[in-house]
């Protein structure tokens, strides 16, 4: 994925409207509940990203027929099996996707037949140790080479689990929900750091029945009984804020940016973006919030102004994990900087996210301090135009084609068709939205 390039310009501001695809965390969930339910589902606003397009291909080798209805409004249609999946004819490729392989890995332990799950080689450096142990708990038999992949999972009777999650990771925990759906009991699940809810309101949608509750008012615990049936379902994905944030950030990167976003994602566990940017002195206004299959979604109005810096740390980490990338690579522009900690996790991303950072931040010209968990990066500096790596890595390349806008002179993305694995049509969007 590194054979292309994308020449970035330094701009005056942003404006416009964005309509952006849809989310791909619930793009991922919804598709595969849809798989399993009984029923017909149609899903519009599907996400365009590579990511969820190999979650697709994955469910037609388990045997899921679906299509596409309609480009314009990027609608698949998916017949349910209500649990009846095929044995697949070869390995389930799941390409750059950790969400495919982690959620889908639950699914297919409480099959009957043998999957054999591999990707590209981002995703078999990836660690695969946090789903294997509780599936493993659960009564799947998993072989691995080292906790890497490729996996060969032998399903087969699920027993439900009492797990605690050592890894702050939504993935994994919707992982255990997907195997729970299958097992004897009730699983119950407990995050030390509450991650994205996305799987548990998705079931939700899917007529499941699942609790959560905070213990202690600090934990987090969710309990999913087995054996029960899910029904297919009309619904619209709302737009993936994961994507909104590099625009978010570029218009607070431009002062006198104007930005607006329509049927954009509001979960509450994703508004952690919002309240740091506004902390930094974006502003942000919200109007026509409505709940639309458990999810909160809205149009966000932004407006760019003189960036303050923050610190970022602990249970806002694990909140902000996808969005950290391009909000370090807007922090030398901000008056104090930004420190981010307790985010190993980013080591194990698409790339090690907080080297890659670092490297291409240093090639701006820019002052950073890297430690094993996060980063320090000193406000007021200047940087300039400069060649950047994206590491195969589609939210490196995208986090740096918005520090490239307040650079000086050009600067060339290496790479740069990696975005397609969230986004394909970032780069022409972000040109058509900017003023120089």
């Amino acid at each position: 994925m590194n054979n292309g390039s994308q020449v970035v310009l330094p701009a005056r501001n942003l404006r416009g409207s964005v309509s952006l695809p849809g989310d791909k965390s619930i793009s991922h969930r919804y598709a595969m509940l849809a798989a399993i339910a009984d029923g017909t589902s149609r899903l519009s606003n599907y996400s365009t990203g590579a990511d969820c397009a190999s979650t697709l291909g994955c469910l037609r080798a388990l045997g899921v027929k679906w299509q596409r209805k309609d480009a314009a409004h990027n609608l698949i249609e998916v017949q349910g099996t209500n649990l009846s999946l095929s044995s697949p004819a070869g390995p389930l490729d799941c390409g750059n996707s950790g969400s495919t392989i982690r959620m889908l890995s639950g699914i297919v332990s409480g099959q009957t037949f043998v999957s054999e799950m591999s990707g590209d080689e981002s995703l078999a450096r990836r660690p695969m140790e946090r789903v294997i142990k509780p599936l493993t708990a659960m009564g799947a038999t998993i072989e691995s080479d080292s906790g890497r992949l490729p996996l060969r999972i032998q399903g087969g009777d699920l027993k439900a689990i009492d797990y605690q999650m050592p890894v702050a990771s939504a993935q994994v925990k919707t992982c255990l929900l997907f195997a729970g759906l299958q097992a004897q009991g009730e699983t119950r699940i407990v995050e030390l750091l509450r991650t994205r809810d996305h799987g548990e309101v998705a079931l939700r949608a899917f007529g499941a029945d699942l609790s959560s509750q905070l213990i202690d008012r600090k934990w987090n615990e969710v309990r999913i009984r087995g054996g029960q049936g899910l029904r297919g379902i009309d619904a619209t994905v709302p737009g993936d804020l994961s994507s909104a944030a590099f625009f978010l950030c570029a218009a607070a990167l431009l002062p006198g940016s104007e930005l607006t976003l329509p049927n954009l994602l509001m979960n509450p566990t994703r508004a952690a973006l919002l309240d740091i940017l506004m902390q930094m002195g974006l502003q942000i206004s919200v109007t026509q919030l409505e709940q639309v299959h458990g999810e909160l979604v809205g149009t966000l109005q932004a407006k760019g102004e003189r960036l303050k810096g923050t610190s970022i740390s602990g249970q806002i980490t694990a909140a902000l994990i996808d969005e950290i990338p391009v909000l370090a690579a807007i922090a030398p522009y901000t008056e104090r900087g930004i420190e981010v900690r307790d985010a190993r996790e980013l080591r194990v991303k698409e790339s090690d996210r907080i080297a890659s950072i670092a490297i291409n931040l240093r090639a701006m010209g820019a002052q950073v301090e890297e430690h094993e968990d996060g980063l320090s990066i000193p406000g007021g500096q200047v940087l300039h135009g400069a060649e950047i790596q994206s590491f195969g890595d589609h939210r490196i390349a995208m986090a740096f084609s918005v520090a490239a806008l307040r650079a000086q002179g050009e600067t060339l993305i290496q790479g740069s068709e990696c975005a397609a694995i969230s986004y394909p049509e970032f780069f022409l969007m972000l040109e058509s939205l900017l003023e120089r």
